[in-house]
C-alpha cells in the first residue's frame, strides 16, 4: 500500500510555470523551463499522433545537419486552432523557440513555430477557450418525471469540460497552480489538504519532480474518478433510465467508461467480480437528492493519481460526489473526500463545468514521444 512508503528529501530548488493551458501532462517533467532553445531549420517531418504532435526538423551545427524533435499540442488542439496535418511540410524554413529536454536529447517543448520566411506564427493554440454565449444560456433541460437531464436534450449533442479549476485542494484554501495542478510555490504544499505525514511527504516529492511519474502520462492508465472531471475533454452522460443506470465516458485518455447505478443494488461490484478487484473508477452507486444526482463510489484502487497535482490515496478512498445542473451550460460539480489512509479528516472541494454543444473528442492516449 502507498501508506507504507516513506520519502526523502528532494533535491530540486526551485519551480517554474511555464505550461501551456492545454497541456495534458505536465510539461516541465520532461522539459526544462530554465534552458531556452532556439531551433532555425527545414521541417523533415510532421507527426500528427496523440498524445502531442512532433515536429522533426534538420538543424545546421558547423559542417553537418541535426535532426531536432520539437513536442507541440495535441492534433485536437490544434485542429481546434485551424490547423491540420498539412499546415507545415517537409521543406519549409522555420523557427522554434522552446525548452530543452531534461534529459539532454535533441527535443524541445515548442512554445512557437514561426515560418522563417514570412514570420506567420504555425501550430499556435489558443491560451483559452471562449466563455458560453451569456444568450445561449437556457433553462435546465429536464427529463418528463421532472429530473435535470445530465446530458443532451433530445435532437441535441453535448458534453462537460472546461473546469472552473483543473487542481484539487480543499475547499476555501487559494494556493496558486498551473493547469496541471503544479504548485508554483512549493512552500504551498501544507496548505492543500488535511494529509498524514507519508501523503504529504509522496504529494511534495511528486510536485518537485514536476509530476514526471504520473501514470496517467507515462503508461496511459485512466484518469480516475474524480480527476476524470478536471481534464481537458471532458466527460459525456448517458441516462439509461430503462436499466436504471448513468453510462459515463471520458473524452481524453482511452475513452475509458463507467456506469453509476442508481436501482439502489449493494456497492459490492458487478458480475466480473469487481468487489475484490478495486477499479479505476470504483463501484459507483447514484441518487437523487432534489436536482442533484449523488454518486457514492468505493472499491478504487492505487494505479493512478486521484487529482491533477498528484494528491496520494489509498484503496480506503471513498468519494461522495454531487452534480448539479444549474442551467443548459453550467454544471456545479462539489466532492467530499473521505481517505482515512492518507488524511487525517474528511475534507471537500468543487468547481464547475461547462457545456460544449459538439461530439465528445476523439483523442486517444498514444505513445508517441521521440
Amino acid at each position: 500500500m502507498l501508506r507504507s512508503l516513506r520519502w526523502g528529501t528532494a533535491v530540486l530548488v526551485s519551480m517554474l510555470a511555464a505550461t501551456p493551458m492545454l497541456a495534458h501532462h505536465e510539461i516541465l517533467a520532461k522539459f526544462d523551463a530554465a534552458k531556452p532553445q532556439t531551433l532555425k531549420g527545414s521541417v523533415t517531418k510532421v507527426d500528427w499522433t496523440s498524445p502531442h504532435v512532433h515536429v522533426l526538423v534538420n538543424v545546421p551545427d558547423g559542417t553537418r545537419l541535426v535532426n531536432w524533435a520539437a513536442e507541440v499540442e495535441s492534433p485536437l488542439d490544434l485542429e481546434r486552432g485551424g490547423w491540420n496535418r498539412n499546415s507545415l511540410k517537409p521543406g519549409d524554413a522555420v523557427t522554434i523557440q522552446g525548452i530543452r529536454a531534461r534529459d539532454g536529447s535533441l527535443q524541445v517543448w515548442g512554445n512557437s513555430i514561426t515560418l522563417t520566411n514570412t514570420g506567420q506564427k504555425v501550430l499556435a493554440v489558443p491560451a483559452a477557450m471562449a466563455s458560453t454565449n451569456p444568450q445561449l444560456v437556457r433553462p435546465t433541460p429536464r427529463w418528463p418525471d421532472g429530473k435535470p437531464r445530465l446530458g443532451a436534450a433530445p435532437g441535441e449533442t453535448g458534453y462537460w469540460a472546461r473546469p472552473s479549476s483543473s487542481s484539487l485542494m480543499e475547499k476555501g484554501v487559494e494556493v496558486a497552480t498551473d493547469a496541471s495542478g503544479l504548485l508554483k510555490t512549493i512552500k504551498d504544499v501544507d496548505k492543500v489538504a488535511p494529509f498524514q505525514k507519508w501523503a504529504r511527504d509522496l504529494y511534495e516529492y511528486r510536485q518537485r519532480n514536476f509530476m514526471k511519474d504520473d501514470p496517467m502520462f507515462i503508461t496511459c492508465k485512466p484518469a480516475g474518478a474524480l480527476r476524470q472531471f478536471q481534464m481537458p475533454y471532458g466527460n459525456q452522460f448517458l441516462e439509461e433510465k430503462a436499466f436504471a443506470r448513468i453510462f459515463l465516458m471520458a473524452g481524453g485518455g482511452n475513452h475509458d467508461w463507467h456506469f453509476i447505478y442508481t436501482d439502489g443494488r449493494p456497492q459490492q461490484g458487478d458480475l466480473r467480480g469487481n468487489d475484490t478487484n478495486p477499479l479505476y473508477y470504483g463501484n459507483a452507486r447514484g441518487h437523487w437528492e432534489g436536482d442533484t444526482l449523488v454518486v457514492d463510489t468505493k472499491g478504487l484502487n492505487e494505479k493512478f493519481w486521484f487529482s491533477n497535482g498528484g494528491l496520494p490515496h489509498t484503496e480506503q478512498l471513498h468519494l461522495i460526489e454531487r452534480f448539479t445542473r444549474t442551467d443548459t451550460h453550467t454544471m456545479k460539480y462539489e466532492v467530499t473526500i473521505d481517505d482515512p489512509g492518507a488524511y487525517t479528516r474528511t475534507w471537500s472541494a468543487g468547481w464547475t463545468l461547462q457545456w460544449v454543444p459538439e461530439d465528445l473528442p476523439v483523442s486517444y492516449c498514444q505513445d508517441n514521444r521521440p
